[in-house]
């Protein structure tokens, strides 16, 4: 029976950087990538914002070279999704459909999932107008009209950081009044350039087929249907940590996130976890990389240490 010294789950900026990381560090990680290899920078059309790359570089095309490097070290990959984790070992189990592998370590960056709100256009456009990061994609709706769906904090935090692009920033909220904290609130309310459309749902994503040129509301009292001209529509109603293998087995918070401390390490020594399954502040490319570098350093010493 071969023993893995380290199983990686993900494939996003976190799993990648723990791979080159852990690949260097001669431990020859295995990397099952998910069935959403890559992560939510598949999803975006151009990362400008990650350092060095000044002229910016495709989403996609930055996970191929993060794969390359951790391959050109000794890191190995799975296809596929992880069906089940036993981490009452050592040696841990972790499931495929296909197979089954045995470690002494395992690095857990499954990441997280914007919520969406599953309506006709919206996978459609997604990249091509319809975002679920403002911090990713706010520049390049300079001057725009730009909607926000959404009624939290985060919702109130996108509108803001938007405002600083577009001519206009709508937030779209199906309620008359906000769940955002009061501070938060009580800012985008008033803000000069954010006007809300209480009451009111996106129905559809409207466009050319190349990118996004309206939405189709609702109003959910009247049912009155109109639509309303944008160049963007974001998408804050929340994220969801892709931690349904581990519920019962690791430490969660209320939103599910996993509960981590001043290092990577889990309360089951040898997991560590790394990135949006655990972050929910930042949710960075360039901070789950670090997330991921922090993971390899703290297994391999771990490791280390077990002799």
């Amino acid at each position: 029976m071969k023993v893995h010294d380290v199983v990686i789950l993900g494939s996003g900026p976190a799993g990648l950087t723990a791979a080159i990381y852990a690949a260097r560090a001669g431990l020859e990680p295995l990397v099952i990538e998910g069935l959403s290899a890559g992560g939510q920078l598949m999803n975006t059309t151009e990362v400008e914002n990650y350092p060095g790359f000044p002229e910016g570089i495709q989403g996609p095309e930055m996970i191929e070279l993060f794969r390359k490097q951790a391959q050109r070290f000794g890191a190995t990959f799975v296809t596929g999704d992880a069906t089940a984790a036993d981490l009452s070992g050592p040696p841990f189990r972790v499931a495929t459909e296909e197979q089954e592998l045995h470690c002494r370590t395992v690095i857990v960056a499954t990441g997280a999932s914007p919520l969406e709100l599953n309506i006709p256009g919206e996978k459609e456009y997604a990249g091509r107008g319809v975002s679920y990061c403002a911090t990713c994609d706010g520049f390049f709706f300079r001057d725009q009209e730009i909607a926000v769906v959404g009624g939290g904090d985060t919702a109130m935090e996108e509108a803001l950081f938007l405002a600083r692009f577009g001519s206009r920033v709508t937030v779209i909220h199906r309620r008359d009044k906000l769940r955002a904290s009061k501070i938060m609130g009580q800012r985008a309310l008033d803000h000069d350039k954010i006007e809300f459309r209480w009451d009111s749902i996106v129905e559809e994503v409207l466009g050319d087929g190349k990118k996004v040129g309206a939405l189709a509301l609702r109003n959910v009292n009247s049912g009155e249907r109109t639509e309303m001209p944008c160049g963007g529509m974001f998408v804050a109603i929340g994220h969801r940590p892709n931690t349904e293998l581990f519920r019962g087995v690791l430490a969660m918070d209320d939103q599910n996130y996993l509960c981590g401390g001043a290092t990577s390490q889990t309360e089951i020594p040898g997991v560590f976890i790394a990135g949006d399954v655990h972050d929910h502040t930042y949710r960075q490319a360039v901070t789950a990389a670090g997330a991921g570098c922090r993971a390899a350093i703290d297994c391999e010493r771990w490791l280390e240490a077990q002799g």
